[in-house]
C-alpha cells in the first residue's frame, strides 16, 4: 500500500514540474522530448534486469508495429495534448480530468467494442463528468477560452491514454508489462525526437540549468518509478487495491500546486474532486481500473 500511495502522489507530480518549467520560457516540444530522452536509458535498464522475472515470447514484426503505434498515441501524442494543456490550466485540475482514464475506458469499451455497461458504471460516469464541470467553473471564470481549450487538450489526452490502455491488454499478456512499457516508451521518444528536431533542435540545448534538472527530476521520479512502482504494488495486493491507492494522485495535485504553484483550491476543486473520487470508487466496485496516466 505504501509503494502504490507513494507511486500515485510521484505521477501527480509530473504537472507541478511541467508548470514550474513553463517559468523559464521553454516550450511544451522541448519538454515532452527531454523527459522521453532521460527517461529513455532508465527503462532499458530496468529492463535489463528484470528481463529474467518475464516471459520471453519473441517480437515479431506485427508487434513491433502495434507497439510504434502504442508507443505514438498512448505516450508521445497522449503527453503532448496534456503538456499543452497545462499551459492553460492549473495541475489540479488536470489531475482531476485525467483521473476519469477509467471512466472513458467504460465508454470506448461500449461504443467501440460493444461491451455493455451497467447501471453502476452509467451512474459512475454521471458523477464523475459532474464533478469535472464543478472543478472547471473556477478556471473557466478566470480563463475564458483558453481555459476550455487547456480541458479540451487533457481531455484528448485521457481519451488517447484509456486507448492505449484497452488495446495494450493482450500484448501485456504474452510480452510482458516491463517490454510493454520499454518498447513503447522508446518508440514515444524516437517520434518525440523527430518533432523536436523538425520544430526548433537547438532549443534542446539552449535551455536554463533549471529545466534539465526539473526534466530529469519528471523522467526519474514522476515517469520511470512510478511506473514500476505501480507494477510491484500490482503485483503484491492486486489492481483492484492498488487503483484505490491512487485516489490520492489529484488529492495530493492540488495540494502541491497551491503549495509550489500558488494555485488556488476553491470551493468548487473540492467538490468536484470529491464527486471524481466518488465515481472511480464505484466504477472499481464493478470493475477495477487500468494502470495510472504518466
Amino acid at each position: 500500500m505504501a509503494i502504490a500511495i507513494i507511486g500515485s502522489i510521484l505521477f501527480s507530480g509530473k504537472a507541478i514540474l511541467v508548470k514550474l518549467s513553463y517559468r523559464y520560457g521553454v516550450s511544451s516540444e522541448v519538454l515532452l522530448a527531454l523527459r522521453m530522452i532521460l527517461a529513455f536509458p532508465l527503462f532499458w535498464i530496468v529492463y535489463y534486469f528484470s528481463r529474467n522475472y518475464e516471459q520471453h515470447t519473441k517480437i515479431s514484426i506485427k508487434d513491433l508495429i502495434k507497439l510504434m503505434w502504442l508507443g505514438f498515441s498512448g505516450y508521445f501524442l497522449s503527453s503532448y495534448l496534456d503538456f499543452l494543456g497545462l499551459s492553460y490550466i492549473s495541475a489540479g485540475l488536470e489531475r482531476i480530468v485525467l483521473y476519469l482514464t477509467p471512466a472513458i475506458v467504460v465508454l470506448i469499451s461500449y461504443f467501440f467494442l460493444h461491451k455493455p455497461i451497467s447501471r453502476l458504471q452509467w451512474i459512475s460516469i454521471v458523477i464523475g463528468y459532474l464533478g469535472v464541470v464543478l472543478a472547471f467553473i473556477e478556471d473557466l471564470g478566470t480563463k475564458g477560452n483558453n481555459g476550455w481549450l487547456g480541458v479540451g487538450l487533457v481531455f484528448a489526452s485521457a481519451c488517447l491514454y484509456a486507448n492505449y490502455l484497452i488495446f495494450s491488454g493482450e500484448m501485456v499478456k504474452r510480452i510482458g508489462s516491463i517490454r510493454l512499457v520499454t518498447y513503447a516508451s522508446s518508440f514515444s521518444t524516437l517520434f518525440g525526437i523527430i518533432q523536436i528536431t523538425l520544430i526548433s533542435p537547438n532549443e534542446l540545448f539552449d535551455q536554463p540549468s533549471e529545466v534539465y534538472i526539473l526534466s530529469m527530476i519528471n523522467a526519474l521520479f514522476c515517469t520511470v518509478m512510478p511506473i514500476f512502482m505501480i507494477m510491484i504494488s500490482v503485483k503484491r495486493m492486486g489492481s483492484s487495491l492498488t487503483a484505490q491507492s491512487g485516489i490520492l494522485g489529484p488529492v495530493s495535485t492540488l495540494f502541491m500546486g497551491w503549495y509550489f504553484l500558488q494555485e488556488n483550491i476553491s470551493l468548487f476543486q473540492i467538490c468536484g474532486l470529491v464527486l471524481v473520487i466518488i465515481s472511480v470508487w464505484l466504477l472499481m466496485k464493478n470493475k477495477p481500473p487500468q494502470t495510472p496516466h504518466i
